[in-house]
C-alpha cells in the first residue's frame, strides 16, 4: 500500500461550532469576530458562514463593512475556548481512527495513511467526524504535505481532492504563484518582477538565479515549492488542551434569574470535571450568555489562585454571572474553566 498525507479542513469552522450549539442558525448566515458588535471601532470578522460569504463578507473584513454587506447576519463573539474543545473532538475523533495525526490550528489538520484507496479513506474520515462532532470537512491528498494542503483548496467545501507528482502541473502550471502554500501576495508580485507569473514558470527557474534574488535559502525553496515538492514527515505531539468549555441551548428562553443561576453551575461543574479529568488545576473561569434576541457576551474573572475544587469553580462562575444584566430572556449559556 502507498503512503499518503491528508490535509483535514474543517469547513466554516467557528460558524459551523455556533451552529452546530444553537439550531436555530442553521441556515442563518452568521459572522463571528470580535466581541460580535459591528457598532464598535477595529473588529473584524474571524469566521463568516457560507450564507454570510454569498454577499461578500470575508475574513479580516471589518465588522462595519460586513454589517453593510449583510444586514439579516447574525453576529456573534470568538468564543475561543469553545472552538478549542470543538477542535480537540474533532482530532481526537481521528485519532481514534487509528491515525497519526499532526495538529496545525483550531480547524485543520495533516494525516497520514497507508491506503490502496486514499479517496474512499478520506471519504471514510469526513463522515466519521461529520457523525462523531456534527462538523463538516474537506479534506486534501497528496503524496507529500504540500499537494495535500493545496487540494484542500478544489475539495472545498465538504469534498475530496487529490493532487500527485502525476497531476501537479495539469493542475498548477497555469495558476498564480500566489496559488501555492507559503508564497503570499508580495512574494508573488517579487516572482512577476523577475518573470515568474505561473507555478510552471516557478518550476522551470534557475534556482542559482533565484537564490541571487532571493537568498541561498528561499530562492530554491521556492523553485521546489513550484515543483510541488514537500515533506512528509507527521508531527504527532499534541499540544495540551488549554480550556474545557460546556455549553447548552434551552428549548425554551430563560426568565428567572434563579433558574439561570442554577444552569449556570451546572454547566461550570461540568466544565470542572472535565479539566479534573485531566488532573488540572483551574485558574480562570468565563461565562457566555446569548439573549434571544443573539445578543451575546463572554465575561471571565481570573481565580485568587489555582484550584482542583469544583465548588471554587461554581462559585467564580456564579461570581461572573452578575456581571452581566440578565435584563432579557436568555436562549444559550456557556461556562468556560481554563486550565493551567
Amino acid at each position: 500500500m502507498n503512503y499518503w498525507i491528508m490535509h483535514v479542513d474543517l469547513d466554516q469552522f467557528l460558524a459551523a461550532v455556533e451552529k452546530r450549539r444553537d439550531p436555530l442558525l442553521r441556515d442563518v448566515p452568521v459572522i463571528v469576530g470580535g466581541e460580535g458588535d459591528p457598532e464598535r471601532p477595529r473588529q473584524v470578522v474571524a469566521c463568516a458562514s457560507y450564507e454570510a460569504r454569498g454577499y461578500g463578507v470575508r475574513a479580516g473584513m471589518p465588522l462595519r463593512t460586513a454589517a453593510k454587506k449583510c444586514p439579516d447576519a447574525v453576529f456573534l463573539p470568538s468564543d475561543t475556548g469553545t472552538y478549542e474543545d470543538a477542535s480537540v473532538e474533532v482530532m481526537g475523533t481521528m485519532r481514534d481512527m487509528g491515525l497519526p495525526v499532526e495538529v496545525l490550528g483550531w480547524d485543520e489538520a495533516f494525516v497520514g495513511a497507508e491506503s490502496d484507496d486514499p479517496l474512499a479513506l478520506a471519504q471514510q474520515i469526513r463522515q466519521t467526524i461529520a457523525e462523531r462532532t456534527q462538523l463538516s470537512s474537506s479534506i486534501g491528498v497528496g503524496d507529500n504535505k504540500l499537494r495535500a494542503k493545496v487540494a484542500t483548496g478544489f475539495a472545498k467545501p465538504a469534498g475530496v481532492y487529490q493532487l500527485t507528482v502525476d497531476n501537479w502541473m495539469a493542475v498548477m502550471g497555469n495558476r498564480s504563484t500566489e496559488s501555492l502554500w507559503g508564497i503570499g501576495r508580495k512574494t508573488s508580485q517579487k516572482l512577476a518582477e523577475a518573470g515568474l507569473v505561473t507555478v510552471a514558470e516557478l518550476a522551470a527557474a534557475d534556482r542559482f538565479e533565484l537564490a541571487s534574488r532571493f537568498g541561498p535559502t528561499t530562492g530554491p525553496w521556492l523553485v521546489a515549492l513550484g515543483r510541488g515538492l514537500g515533506g512528509r514527515e507527521i508531527v504527532t505531539q499534541p499540544a495540551p488542551a488549554r480550556s474545557h468549555s460546556h455549553s447548552r441551548t434551552f428549548p425554551q428562553d430563560l426568565t428567572d434569574r434563579a433558574d439561570i443561576a442554577v444552569r449556570t453551575a451546572e454547566l461550570a461543574r461540568s466544565a470542572g470535571e472535565a479539566a479534573l479529568a485531566e488532573d488540572r488545576r483551574i485558574i480562570r473561569v468565563g461565562v457566555t450568555v446569548r439573549t434571544s434576541t443573539f445578543y451575546t457576551r463572554t465575561h471571565a474573572r481570573k481565580l485568587p489562585q489555582p484550584t482542583r475544587d469544583l465548588g471554587e469553580v461554581e462559585k467564580a462562575a456564579l461570581a461572573v454571572l452578575d456581571l452581566f444584566p440578565l435584563d432579557r430572556p436568555v436562549r444559550l449559556l456557556g461556562v468556560r474553566a481554563e486550565m493551567e
